[in-house]
């Protein structure tokens, strides 16, 4: 399965963050390598600048969330379909910062990742436990319900992102066994051909050793993305040719 290596840029980004989306492009030689895919989600007022001018170079665009309605009253929200229009391939949904911040529900998220289904886009549902819910040994059932609750019906293709609480931007990191615990569980209730990507403190020095576990398909980076001498080790260090 080819890997996917994604970068969340959360609420970072002016438009002189272009110059670390170049030189990342440079790092590549001018084209990201074809045998894994590349994937930088900007905020939302990079996307379709981003698009436009990074697609022809193998750097996919996507999005951090979306609404679950095509249109309406929804002062500040987004469209999967608007987020289609300005470019975006893929769009994030679930991410424990939306699910603490704005209390969004299994129900919600699941809403939100059909919506980009519906719109032609690839969502990443996020699902992870807290360190209480890990402490507790209640991650799998954690993570289960959320699976259960959080993916769209259907056999439609998606990315499921797998980022433990405690580990997101801590610099803390689970151990390479229980990761693939969680990540041989999560494979047992998706489709097949759904890449599970892991999350949660990934960096150019980890990053060879995680995307080496069996079900580990990519990763889901969040600071890391942000400078191209950070992001781009972590790209190379995803199983392939490169």
């Amino acid at each position: 399965m080819k890997p996917l290596i994604a970068g969340n840029w959360k609420m970072n980004g002016l438009q002189a963050a272009r110059a670390e989306v170049e030189a990342l492009i440079e790092k590549f030689a001018g084209a990201a390598p074809a045998d894994r895919d590349v994937l930088i989600c900007p905020p939302a007022t990079l996307v379709a600048q981003f698009a436009e001018r990074y697609s022809d170079e193998g750097v996919q665009i996507g999005a951090q969330d979306c609404h679950a309605l095509a249109g309406g009253a929804h002062t500040g929200d987004i469209s999967a379909e608007m987020l289609a229009d300005a470019g975006a391939a893929y769009v994030i949904v679930g991410h424990s910062e939306r699910r603490a911040d704005h209390g969004e529900s299994d129900e919600t998220v699941r809403a939100k990742a059909e919506a980009a289904l519906r719109a032609g886009l690839t969502p990443i549902i996020c699902v992870g436990e807290t360190r209480e819910q890990r402490e507790a040994g209640t991650a799998f059932d954690v993570v289960g319900a959320q699976l259960k609750g959080s993916l769209p019906n259907g056999g439609a293709p998606f990315v499921v992102a797998y980022e433990p609480v405690w580990a997101i931007g801590t610099g803390l990191t689970p151990s390479l066994a229980d990761i693939g615990a969680m990540h041989d569980f999560i494979r047992s209730k998706t489709p097949e051909g759904a890449r599970i990507l892991y999350g949660g403190s990934v960096k150019p020095e980890n990053a060879e050793e995680i995307l080496a576990i069996n079900n580990v398909n990519g990763a889901l980076v969040g600071g890391a993305s942000l400078k191209a001498d950070d992001f781009h080790p972590i790209i190379a260090a995803a199983p392939g040719e490169m």
